[in-house]
């Protein structure tokens, strides 16, 4: 059974910061690519982040500089560091596996100005 389970998200202002976590159970989690990505009403579903086995990551131009993800293989979970937020951020943000695809239940945030 296959299990992506997201915490962290919450309500918070302008410039503050929250970690999103993401346990993974079901999956040989230290060969999959993981990412999160990110779900706004009337948008465009957007991938935010992404980090493959060996640790190397990718981020979309809209949060460079600001979100940092990192992994704890021997946890099975993947952290994403969210700093200086923008009201621009809040979104449902699902954690996601590859190969075969999985994705979590999400998790919201909301950044007020």
């Amino acid at each position: 059974q296959v299990q992506l389970v997201e915490s962290g998200g919450g309500l918070v202002q302008a410039g503050g910061s929250l970690r999103l976590s993401c346990a993974a159970s079901g999956i040989i989690f230290a060969i999959k690519t993981m990412g999160w990505y990110r779900q706004t009403p009337g948008k465009q579903r957007e991938l935010v982040a992404s980090i493959i086995p060996g640790g190397l990551t990718n981020y979309a131009d809209s949060v460079q500089g600001r979100f940092t993800l990192s992994r704890d293989n021997a946890k099975n979970t993947v952290y994403l560091q969210m700093n200086s937020l923008k009201p621009e951020d809040s979104a449902v943000y699902y954690c996601t596996s590859s190969a075969p695809d999985y994705w979590g239940q999400g998790t919201q945030v909301t950044v007020s100005s």
